[in-house]
């Protein structure tokens, strides 16, 4: 496929999304840009296609420029260490960094091939996770569920960030708090999608299991 909207429109039918609308409505896009994006109305950026191609399961080179493969390459039994989860100097921000990074780590019982895992760093999410631990998800990119509410789990803000937080409802619809472990609430935050923890691996047994690339 020479275009770029053409692949855009593969990812997403090859992510299970029959329609353009139930692809923005699940992801929170909104839908005539997307639909203007996937029609070729309007050329996409690369910040964009990495977003998109996150959501769809798809390598955001691939995606932007026919660059490599479709999909990224994955070893069985094994889930990819996103990159780092931790805290700014003022200890109330939590980031990710570092995708692709290369490590891998086990999958945890009960987790399926979108398994992935984030990195803490620092001490900021000490009680729930110290420094060196690994913190897993399913990386399926849904928008909050019900069950989510008052737990702590991942989610990505439209501001680009990927944070661990607690759940907890905002003043309206699309809106939620951020709870953070430590540091103040973040107020209303409008979230791209949300992802319950499904293990968390403690520090002295993660530098065992994890597998470096360098």
């Amino acid at each position: 496929m020479d275009e770029r909207f053409q692949r855009l429109r593969l990812a997403r039918t090859h992510r299970g999304f029959d329609t353009a609308a139930a692809a923005a409505e699940t992801f929170g896009w909104n839908r005539n840009t997307y639909a203007s994006n996937e029609n070729g109305n309007a050329p996409f950026s690369y910040r964009k296609a990495k977003e998109y191609a996150a959501a769809f399961g798809v390598r955001p080179e691939w995606l932007y420029d026919a660059s490599g493969a479709m999909l990224p390459a994955r070893v069985e039994g094994l889930a990819p260490i996103l990159g780092r989860v931790g805290a700014n100097p003022e200890g109330d921000v939590l980031f990710a960094t570092g995708q692709e990074a290369g490590d891998l780590a086990p999958i945890p019982p009960g987790g399926t091939d979108k398994a992935v895992a984030l990195l803490v760093a620092g001490h900021s999410m000490r009680g729930l996770a110290d420094d060196g631990a690994l913190i897993y998800f399913e990386d399926q990119r849904s928008a909050p569920s019900h069950d989510m509410l008052g737990e702590v789990v991942v989610v990505e803000v439209d501001t680009d960030e990927v944070l661990v937080k607690r759940l907890l409802r905002g003043s309206g619809p699309g809106l939620y708090d951020l709870e953070s472990i430590a540091g103040p609430t973040r107020r209303d935050a409008r979230l791209r999608w949300a992802a319950h923890i499904t293990a968390i691996i403690p520090p002295y047994q993660a530098r065992r299991i994890i597998i470096r690339d360098r």
